[in-house]
């Protein structure tokens, strides 16, 4: 910008100085010299409209030829000033400083608690998506201008300033937002174990008490990650393998975890139980090494088929091959196997595995891996009986965790009751959903979540959990919600019963539908209703009401 305003100053300034010097005449003939304002003023006008007359007085020849110099002169300065400026707007680098000068603003601004997500690819977008269809305000930082174009083109339905920012500088996620009073925690999902590790640590350097949240892709990384305290480390395959575990030892257990931590308001799956027979792995990668980890902890049988058994260090029993073709499915025994999976990491070998496994054994159960989030129509018209979808299980587990901190113990807790208490407490969890994915969330009874209980336990009054899970209109009627855990100090209570008695402090994990959740709100923050909730008795508590009741209540003559 220096440059056009220097030529354009420099260039009204040897015009405005050269015609007070050019000798002219007045009205009666006299030598006259137009001084500094009358020569700003007749250059101003002249040197974008090319003059409106001579004035004050008739110009001289000498002041005529001048003028004329000034005309070019600064005819000149303006198509350069212009020319540069449009050239200065239209540069990436500029275009690039304005946009960040205006996200950094958006962030100052923000006056709610935010979360920065960096990395903005499918785990990134599904979190973003599922976290503002919540109203939770985001920020997102990716290194690639794709990924930040794509999030401007989304209806979110809430403004998400996006970084086109490499979130391992530690710099950049200050600009972001990370020192930021009210940042409540980063969640690093890009697909690098380092640029999330930096992230972790940087975050956790910087602002201690912030929950961090990071995505691991190896086993080793997950555990330096987690070495320095970072809040949940994530890693969808492990994830993926201790489920599978799960649903073939405990499948209730597994309905269980498999619904509380999904994505809510998404159709509640009743998934085929895997068998536990005979299993053929088809990719010997991260996905398949978890897999297979896991299968041979439970004693069973388990063939994997890779292109390279040494160079994957596979076991020594490994058909060499992709599964993509039929004589390596037959040597592997896919007629004799109960179960096949899919793990490459190409989704057309995938596809081209599920389709070739189910001609030769059209009863046998499959599971195959999505690598990409387009495939995923491909894999539903292949009828996979279990999808791997790493985004998903990624988006939804840390989801669970931002939504509800207390979800994780739960279910540590859950796992170990026996099959009746799980099967029981699946049959309730599908009565609360209503066919979808529940909510889940945390309630700390605190004067910021719950001022109207607090203020009935200060006043001596006994506060039932049956005083929260009931419609606020009608007391007899139960909302769709579920107590699943009481925590109170270090005391742990799974299910807790509705007569039990709230106390200050006491964080309450709930599931439920998002209607529940918001009903919820009403005894917790108007004393009136929670007055109904614990005593049936309702007395009007508005302005309008307490005056008609006041002149009801008056002497007749008083009215």
């Amino acid at each position: 910008m220096r440059p056009p305003l220097l030529v354009l100053i420099c260039a009204y300034a040897i015009a405005v100085a050269g015609l007070t010097l050019m000798p002219g005449q007045d009205a009666d003939g006299d030598p006259w010299r137009m001084d500094f304002f009358h020569a700003f003023y007749v250059i101003t006008y002249t040197a974008p409209t090319i003059g409106f007359g001579e004035i004050p007085y008739e110009f001289s020849g000498a002041q005529r030829l001048w003028v004329t110099f000034s005309i070019y002169l600064t005819v000149l300065a303006w198509l350069y000033a212009v020319g540069t400026i449009i050239s200065l707007i239209q540069d990436p680098a500029f275009r690039g400083a304005m946009q960040r000068a205006r996200l950094r603003r958006a962030v100052r601004q923000m006056s709610e608690p935010f979360y920065i997500v960096c990395g903005h690819g499918d785990t990134g977008s599904l979190l973003v998506r599922s976290l503002t269809e919540r109203r939770r305000r985001v920020v997102v930082v990716d290194h690639a201008q794709a990924a930040i174009e794509a999030l401007e083109l989304r209806d979110l339905g809430v403004y998400v300033p996006g970084f086109q920012l490499d979130a391992e500088v530690p710099d950049h996620l200050a600009v972001a937002g990370l020192r930021h009073r009210w940042c409540a925690g980063i969640v690093a999902v890009t697909d690098s174990d380092h640029a999330n590790l930096k992230v972790a640590l940087t975050s956790k350097l910087q602002n201690p008490s912030m929950t961090v949240v990071a995505r691991a892709l190896t086993t080793e990384g997950a555990a330096n990650m987690a070495s320095f305290g970072t809040d949940k480390v994530v890693n969808a395959y492990d994830g993926f393998a201790d489920r599978l575990r799960l649903a073939i030892v405990s499948p209730d257990m597994h309905r269980i975890q498999d619904w509380l931590t999904g994505i809510p308001a998404t159709t509640l799956p009743e998934r085929p139980l895997p068998p536990s027979g005979r299993w053929i792995i088809c990719g010997f990668g991260r996905l398949g090494r978890a897999v297979y980890r896991e299968l041979r902890r439970l004693g069973m049988d388990v063939v994997i088929v890779d292109e390279d058994p040494v160079g994957n260090d596979c076991p020594p029993d490994t058909i060499p091959g992709k599964g993509t073709e039929a004589a390596t499915l037959r040597a592997a025994g896919i007629a004799s196997a109960d179960a096949l999976l899919a793990a490459t990491s190409d989704d057309a070998d995938n596809l081209s595995i599920v389709m070739t496994g189910r001609t030769l054994n059209p009863d046998i159960y499959m599971a195959a891996r999505e690598n990409d989030l387009t495939s995923k129509p491909l894999l539903q018209a292949a009828d996979v009986d279990l999808p791997v979808e790493p985004s998903y299980i990624l988006a939804s587990h840390i989801l669970s965790v931002l939504n509800a901190p207390l979800l994780d113990d739960f279910l540590d807790q859950a796992r170990g009751q026996d099959g009746a208490w799980q099967a029981a407490l699946a049959e309730e969890i599908r009565g609360v959903a209503g066919g979808i994915i529940p909510e889940t969330w945390t309630l700390r009874v605190s004067q910021a979540r719950a001022p109207a209980v607090l203020d009935a336990l200060d006043r001596g009054t006994d506060v039932p959990l049956s005083a929260i899970t009931q419609h606020p209109r009608d007391r007899t009627q139960p909302i769709d919600c579920l107590p699943l855990m009481l925590v109170r100090e270090d005391q742990l209570t799974l299910l807790p019963e509705q007569e039990t008695r709230l106390a200050s402090g006491d964080r309450i994990l709930f599931c439920g539908t998002h209607q529940a959740l918001r009903l919820m709100s009403v005894p917790l923050r108007h004393v009136n209703n929670l007055r109904y909730m614990i005593s049936g008795e309702s007395i009007p508590d508005g302005l309008l009401w307490r005056l008609l009741v006041h002149r009801r209540s008056a002497p007749r003559h008083a009215r």
